[in-house]
């Protein structure tokens, strides 16, 4: 199978692809983040960098999808992050605030329609619901230089775009954890609460809800 996270900055994507790929065994993939060229200058130059930092996501996502294909031949592989958040959500998002220009936004949704008409789409995804304060909280624990700054708007936004994207998500099984009240990376029981719930339901209908625990 391929299984995919989703979820704001900070909502706590990294820490649970990891801590499912260690208690089923799973393969994971991890989003272009440490390396990455174009995120620190982005935090400070939004408009400038938008459309480097969104191709070099998009070809990062796509490289990791046919990895993917290949790989769930024999193997689960669990995805830090879809490639459908790069267009849905932080391309779109840039655009609509007018940080992504009309003829760089136009170029880059081609391309991501281009690409989509190659891939499979994920057997499940697990979106993590995460409001403004819990978000905070995660991206400051993590301390990483380029986040230290983000505008609480920002995120704001995000979160809009990314309820838009889960209430209209057709492509296949979808699970909403509400992560607010969870402490899933400390706290085993929160953990196996959420383990819980994808050994009942990972075989059951096509959009499935975790309500907190």
């Amino acid at each position: 199978m391929h299984i995919a996270i989703t979820g704001n900055i900070g909502a706590g994507k990294t820490t649970l692809a990891t801590k499912l790929a260690e208690h089923y065994g799973w393969d994971v993939l991890f989003e272009a983040v440490e390396g990455n060229p174009y995120l620190p200058p982005f935090y400070e130059d939004m408009e400038k960098w938008s459309f480097h930092l969104q191709i070099y996501f998009l070809n990062s996502r796509f490289e990791q999808v046919l990895k993917i294909k290949k790989l769930t031949e024999d193997k689960t592989i669990v995805q830090d992050r879809s490639i459908y958040e790069d267009a849905y959500i932080f391309a779109r998002n840039l655009y609509e605030s007018g940080k992504f220009n009309e003829t760089d936004y136009q170029t880059y949704t081609g391309l991501f329609n281009t690409i989509t008409q190659a891939i499979s789409h994920p057997d499940l995804m697990i979106y993590l619901r995460a409001d403004l304060p819990k978000l905070q909280r995660q991206i400051l624990k993590r301390n990483r230089d380029f986040e230290r700054n983000i505008d609480p708007e920002y995120l704001i936004s995000l979160n809009k775009l990314y309820e838009d994207f889960v209430n209209l998500y057709t492509h296949g099984k979808l699970l909403i954890i509400d992560v607010n009240n969870l402490d899933f990376a400390e706290n085993e029981s929160d953990f196996m609460g959420i383990i819980d719930q994808i050994d009942k339901n990972i075989n059951l209908g096509t959009q499935l809800e975790i309500k907190p625990l």
